[in-house]
């Protein structure tokens, strides 16, 4: 469904994060890095010169309310979809619009896009020539990290903003207003928030604030007035409207700090520790597909030729989570974390490509032997190519011995297999050919 300029957001009957939302920058809280004076996206929104850009950051940072900040600033068309409702269809009515307002008006659209990360490769792809064209200035806003969920080439017609985790400063600041605010807010009613409260609220919303404004708009509007009409939100009362344990879990240093409590247990054969510190980003709402990420990568790195079939597991867990989604995808996780944590370990994988990479950065550019050269193109037996080349299914075991580096590599050795698992049969298998 389309939506022009926010109007949705402008109903006095909306949730307290919809009426509360900045309508310029000044009211805007947070994100000075991005948008504070003299920064480029401010400079820009204040000329009316943006360009297209990827709003990239946590839930409740202020991405969709510094899209709606633009709404107000700009004189071009301003048009808002969520990806998780639109197809490519109303990606190309969009289009043609936009077409149509530039030819006969001159008038540029701006296409706020929401969850972008939610468009697959052929709705991001529809798109491009617009966009490259400039006749759509796009904003996508995502929770995902755009280097993974959003198409390279949109990417490099885009700048990238990041959104950091609001601070309790900003959060406080926000709620001071809310209170505060006649039009918007409960400036009108006598609310007062004891500090315990305020400090538990602001502390398990985590730097989102949509979070935030919704436990206050739940405390406000179900707590009785006192005697002398004022509405006192207590611990008890905030507790019950944040709705969930107060849990400490920031996106900056816990974040990976806990991450790497969980490879290195993964790595140390604790299946239950790596199970705990699973559990504790899980329940701080961290992004499971991040976690699987890290799995993916270390069932390369830690466990490799010990166990291939680690790395099949991880790649199942990635789909786990895409098909079925939590709260159900949490078992497949734990499956995971379970098989990598008690499977035999090793790390000659990662040490064998970092080797050969470190050889050729410096500058170890031998030429490929002439046995192992193509033969089979026009003029290439002349030259020598593929002479000499031995066919190893022609040998006993399918193995002959023949060197396979350019002559200032050889016998050097990138791959040293372990004595673990599958590697301790290679290791053997390598020695016998030996």
């Amino acid at each position: 469904m389309m939506f022009d300029l926010f109007s949705e957001g402008l109903n006095q009957y909306a949730p307290l994060a919809d009426r509360i939302r900045p309508r310029n920058l000044e009211e805007y809280i947070g994100q000075k890095q991005i948008i504070g004076k003299g920064k480029l996206l401010r400079r820009a929104i204040e000329a009316d010169r943006l360009s297209s850009i990827i709003l990239y950051g946590p839930p409740g940072t202020g991405k969709t309310s510094l899209a709606y900040v633009i709404s107000q600033a700009t004189s071009s068309d301003f048009i808002r979809l969520n990806a998780v409702s639109t197809g490519v269809k109303e990606v190309r009515e969009v289009i043609d619009r936009g077409n149509e307002q530039l030819k006969l008006y001159g008038r540029k659209t701006i296409l706020f896009l929401d969850e972008i990360h939610r468009f697959n490769k052929a709705q991001q792809d529809a798109l491009l020539p617009s966009v490259e064209k400039g006749e759509i200035i796009l904003i996508g806003a995502t929770t995902e990290n755009p280097f993974f969920e959003v198409n390279a080439a949109l990417l490099s017609r885009s700048q990238i903003f990041r959104l950091e985790s609001l601070t309790k400063e900003d959060m406080t600041e926000a709620i001071q207003n809310v209170l505060n605010n006649k039009e918007r807010g409960y400036g009108n009613k006598k609310v007062e928030i004891e500090s315990a409260a305020l400090e538990h609220i602001i502390d398990t919303a985590n730097g989102d604030l949509r979070k935030c404004y919704n436990a206050v708009e739940l405390a406000v509007t179900t707590t009785e007035p006192n005697e002398s009409g004022a509405i006192i939100i207590t611990l008890e009362i905030a507790e019950d409207s944040i709705q969930q344990p107060a849990m400490r879990y920031d996106r900056g240093d816990q974040r990976y700090d806990m991450m790497s409590a969980m490879i290195k247990s993964i790595r140390g054969s604790d299946s239950d520790a790596a199970l705990y510190w699973m559990a504790r980003m899980l329940e701080a709402g961290e992004d499971p597909k991040y976690i699987v990420r890290r799995m993916i990568v270390h069932a390369s790195e830690d466990i490799g030729m010990a166990n291939p079939t680690a790395l099949e597991q991880a790649i199942a867990a990635w789909h786990a989570v895409q098909v079925v989604g939590l709260p159900e995808a949490r078992i497949n996780m734990a499956q995971c974390i379970i098989y990598l944590s008690e499977s035999p370990k090793s790390n000659s994988v990662i040490k064998g490509i970092d080797a050969a990479i470190g050889d050729v950065r410096k500058g170890k550019l031998g030429e490929v032997p002439l046995h192992l050269r193509d033969a089979h193109y026009k003029g290439a037996e002349q030259f020598g190519h593929g002479k000499g080349y031995k066919y190893p299914h022609d040998y006993p075991n399918h193995y002959v011995k023949q060197e396979y580096l350019p002559k200032e590599l050889l016998g050097r050795q990138y791959y040293s297999p372990s004595d673990q698992g599958m590697e301790a049969k290679i290791n053997q298998r390598k020695k016998t050919n030996n």
